[in-house]
């Protein structure tokens, strides 16, 4: 797609990347122009307004130059031809920019700045430009930024352990994405039929079955580490996602270096209704997410925080203090997350439900957490803590 009402094109020439530039500034100049402004094609932040200014600074001077951080330049402008501007050795290198510049200073030449931005080199530069859409909406909204936005791949990343009664309608809810996203099931040591009834509903396609030892945090940290996703959501068993999960994690991603999904349960009864509200409360008013929330991080970030802390219990908790604590704010999306209530005793919608053993078990899982606050370990808190699955 082309903009603009004139538009000429003619092809590079010239051996190497300095006299294709300077060949190409020669060429327009050549057309009848009195400026010329030469600018690379991997530097998203650029607009307008950085070009208008460069076109604007060479009333006043004989060259223009914009500097990347890498080193580098992505543009450069003159009113006439100036070799000495492309004598550079070799290019590519960080040290492009300070040779060019010695080499115009040294012929007398009179250079003025445009800003400096990143370019696109290698995957880390993606990375480096999602957390500058994230820190700026200018760029979040531009082009660039919605496309990477749009298009950032997600590691679905399930830890499991005899949920032979919930492998199979979670695996019906991911097939629909499994082309969408990268899909890893890591089973700790399963002792009932998980692996076989994975195996069944997945044979050749694309979703990957890997083993590790027991533990929530162990397990995550295997399939992060075997992942290739720019964003990897770690989600439990039990869960039942909503509709165009992808999106809602993409949309958040955008502003965001981490988030969780708001979450529900299953049940009409008055206090999972409260739970709920607690729930979501914590997680956005005081920054700390659960695991059943569906946490979803920058692989970059994760990988910095040093992965989930591989302790028996309590993962999901010590790994969103540490986040709190480095002051990342987790984003919540806006459709919501159902998470089984079988901890609580609970089975269907009914309202009558046994809400002593809600009450009781919304007492434990706090007691718990205030014994891990004040020092207890997380071995100890394992004898305490039952598995239900």
């Amino acid at each position: 797609k082309t903009f603009g009402r004139n538009k000429v094109f003619f092809e590079q020439r010239g051996d190497g990347i300095g006299a294709r530039m300077q060949n190409a500034v020669s060429d327009t100049l050549d057309l009848g122009y009195s400026k010329a402004v030469l600018i690379g094609t991997d530097i998203p932040e650029l607009d307008a307004e950085t070009i208008d200014t460069a076109f604007e600074t060479l009333e006043d001077c004989d060259v223009v130059i914009g500097p990347t951080e890498d080193g580098g330049y992505y543009l450069i402008g003159m009113k006439e031809v100036r070799p000495e501007a492309f004598n550079v050795k070799l290019y590519g290198t960080g040290s492009v920019l300070s040779e060019t510049v010695t080499s115009m200073h040294a012929a007398g030449i009179n250079i003025g700045f445009a800003d400096t931005y990143s370019d696109i080199d290698v995957p880390e530069d993606i990375a480096g430009f999602r957390s500058s859409m994230r820190e700026d909406p200018r760029i979040r909204r531009s082009h660039t930024g919605r496309f990477i936005a749009e298009n950032a791949r997600i590691s679905v990343i399930i830890p499991v352990f005899n949920e032979s009664e919930t492998i199979s309608d979670l695996l019906d809810q991911l097939m629909p994405y499994r082309d969408e996203c990268e899909i890893i099931i890591v089973d700790g040591g399963s002792t009932d039929d998980t692996v076989a009834r994975t195996e069944s509903i997945v044979p050749g396609s694309s979703i990957r079955i890997l083993e590790s030892s027991k533990g929530r945090g162990v397990q995550m940290n295997a399939g992060a580490k075997e992942s290739c996703g720019d964003i990897l959501f770690f989600l439990h068993c039990d869960s039942k996602l909503p509709q165009g999960f992808t999106h809602e994690i993409r949309r958040t991603m955008a502003k965001y270096d981490w988030g969780c999904f708001g979450v529900r349960f299953p049940s009409h009864n008055v206090f999972m209704m409260t739970n709920r509200i607690i729930s979501n409360h914590r997680a956005w008013a005081r920054n700390l997410p659960f695991g059943d929330q569906g946490i979803f991080i920058d692989r970059e970030l994760f990988f910095e925080m040093g992965m989930f802390p591989e302790i028996p219990v309590m993962e999901d908790y010590e790994f969103s203090r540490r986040m709190k604590q480095n002051g990342c704010r987790p984003g919540m999306t806006v459709r919501r997350i159902t998470t089984s209530a079988r901890r609580y005793g609970e089975h269907g919608n009914s309202l009558i439900a046994d809400t002593g053993n809600i009450l009781k078990t919304e007492f434990y899982m706090w007691k718990l957490r205030a014994m891990y606050r004040r020092g207890k370990s997380p071995e100890e808190l394992a004898k305490l803590y039952e598995d239900i699955r």
